[in-house]
């Protein structure tokens, strides 16, 4: 592990260890990843290649009692996410490139399409139950890739979480890592 990401789970730990509620977190979370994607020089190659077919999850750290979790996210050329939900709070900072999130809404007649966003490198922007976590995520660029540096409050590729339609019906899935996949 290097020295940044080593410096952002320690920051983490200390955090997740305070008595605190899920907007202090956030907000001082946020500080957390911005410093760790304020440098691109300490994410290993391994865990920023890309796959010609879908978008990758990769574990960077899993804390021991599963409070939180870091993963990087590599995005090939155009590609994205269906509408899906996290379930828990998540902090999302883009080291390389650009990435498009569209917000979503559930309401009684489906899902409803509220804004879309734009994150460029160094930017982080927060998804909670709370505040809003539906979103369709995709690399901004047509023609490279991009990543981004994720910290969710539990192991997310354990979470079972849910992939709408555009009429809101759900689908439950658990993500699971790229780089732990059976061979």
């Amino acid at each position: 592990m290097s020295d940044a990401l080593a410096r952002c789970v320690r920051g983490f730990e200390a955090l997740l260890g305070e008595a605190i509620d899920e907007a202090e977190i956030l907000d001082r979370g946020r500080g957390l990843l911005a410093d760790l994607i304020g440098r691109d020089d300490w994410l290993p190659e391994s865990h920023a290649r890309p796959d010609p077919v879908r978008y990758r999850q990769y574990l960077l750290h899993r804390d021991a009692a599963a409070r939180f979790s870091i993963v990087s996210f590599v995005w090939g050329p155009g590609q994205a996410t269906p509408i899906h939900d996290h379930t828990v709070w998540g902090l999302v900072g883009v080291l390389r490139g650009a990435e498009v999130s569209e917000r979503f809404a559930e309401t009684e007649s489906g899902l409803h399409w509220l804004a879309s966003d734009r994150l460029e490198a160094g930017e982080v922007a927060a998804v909670s139950p709370r505040i809003g976590d539906i979103h369709r995520v995709a690399n901004a660029h047509a023609d490279r890739v991009s990543i981004s540096i994720h910290v969710y409050g539990a192991d997310i590729g354990a979470v079972e979480r849910h992939v709408f339609d555009a009429a809101g019906n759900t689908k439950s899935f658990i993500s699971g890592y790229a780089d732990l996949e059976p061979a």
